[in-house]
């Protein structure tokens, strides 16, 4: 796989007219799904005896004394802020927040303020895409080659047999290389999509190339969900912001999230600055990531919770709903290594699950949710580069404060 090999401008250019032309005829545009803007209704007597057992009950992973304070395990690991959302039954339950949004000029985390979302964008992304597919203007299992019209894959022995689909790149098993991407820190030049696949300057990270035969192999690729991006939008013409904005944001009712890379000036006041190792704000505050589909969320916990209760309405068949049952259902099934489009799915007891991790520098967040049952799930952002370790601690006390089954 290269850099850029330009395509035939006058075929791309007939191609995504009559894809956009196609999509308008499918009714699959801005407003299609009606989505009604939902709270949190507030958190029961129940849910506050569960979340003060939360708040209590963290227990780090090599300590000999008992179980430990929230608020004093983000003291001991220099993690400045948290938010947190919990759902349940298809409905927002109660969100917290706790600490400051920068520890120079703190101001506190409140529900609305915004974090990097980091990897967790993939499922984001992985949603788009699906929504293509039921549009028709792409196939889960076609070769994705010749219809990338900015930049082209090369001819090469790995895929002489078996092709790069959309599917693949969605699972990780499409045999690409560049398993995440470090940002930009702001103020410096930020390189095209195209430029992000070539690996050509402004861009700091390798080119996207094969390495192993797709298919055969799970191996983290973000530069795959940078493939994936740039296909979207050469089949329909339309960057994939605007694209994620028609058919997640807004149908979700995400008025709080954002894949605007830089932060625009008018929203650096509402997100949360990101946080080093020894706990020092990140110089600018954060990183800009232009690899949207791979880490480019700006988003709240309670925001990326409504876009999770709009996934599990479709694989129960209900609505309103992100997708159609069947794309629901073709997401959450494993295709390697326990991961399917844009989710890992882990069996907890006799219940599915379906979860991701997300890491940008100076932001750590996980997000999980029952697909059975109360469909229950959560949703944690911190403001530091530790704060992985404070999510992995919140996740086993939010998990035995509401009961869930262990993970196998």
């Amino acid at each position: 796989m290269t850099g850029a090999v330009p395509g035939d401008p006058q075929r791309g250019t007939q191609d995504r007219a009559g894809w956009t032309r196609r999509l308008a005829t499918l009714g699959i545009g801005m407003g299609a799904l009606a989505w009604p803007a939902a709270g949190a209704a507030g958190p029961t007597s129940d849910d506050l005896r569960r979340i003060a057992a939360m708040e209590a009950g963290l227990k780090p992973a090599r300590a000999t004394a008992g179980a430990r304070r929230l608020t004093d395990r983000m003291a001991e690991l220099k993690v400045p802020g948290v938010s947190l959302a919990y759902f349940g039954d298809g409905r927002l339950r109660w969100t917290r927040a706790y600490g400051v949004t920068d520890a120079a000029q703190p101001s506190p985390v409140t529900p609305e303020t915004r974090f990097q979302a980091a990897s967790l964008t993939k499922a984001v992304a992985a949603t788009v895409a699906l929504r293509l597919v039921e549009g028709g203007a792409l196939q889960l299992d076609q070769d994705v080659g010749p219809l990338l019209v900015s930049w082209k894959m090369s001819d090469s022995e790995l895929t002489r047999d078996e092709k790069v689909t959309l599917r693949r790149l969605l699972s990780h098993t499409a045999g690409l290389s560049v398993s995440g991407f470090p940002g930009y820190a702001r103020g410096t030049a930020l390189p095209s999509p195209v430029q992000v696949l070539s690996g050509a300057p402004p861009a700091i990270t390798p080119p996207v190339i094969s390495l192993t035969k797709p298919g055969t192999k799970w191996s983290y690729s973000g530069g795959g969900y940078q493939v994936a991006e740039l296909l979207m939008a050469d089949v329909t013409g339309t960057p994939f912001a605007r694209l994620a904005e028609r058919f997640v944001l807004g149908p979700a009712g995400m008025k709080l999230s954002t894949l605007e890379q830089p932060l625009p000036t008018r929203l650096a006041s509402k997100a949360a600055t990101g946080h080093s190792l020894n706990g020092a704000p990140l110089a600018g505050r954060w990183h800009a990531y232009p690899e949207l589909a791979s880490a480019g969320l700006w988003t709240t916990p309670s925001d990326y919770a409504r876009f999770m209760i709009g996934l599990q309405n479709a694989h129960a068949g209900r609505r309103p709903a992100l997708l159609g049952q069947d794309s629901a259902r073709a997401m959450m099934t494993p295709v390697l290594n326990g991961y399917g489009l844009g989710w890992n799915l882990v069996p907890r007891g006799d219940y599915a699950s379906f979860e991701h991790r997300g890491g940008n520098a100076g932001f750590q967040s996980y997000a999980a949710g029952l697909l059975d049952g109360s469909r229950q799930g959560f949703v944690v952002m911190t403001n530091a580069d530790p704060g992985m370790i404070l999510v992995n601690e919140i996740t086993d006390a939010l998990a035995a404060a509401y009961d869930w089954p262990a993970r196998r």
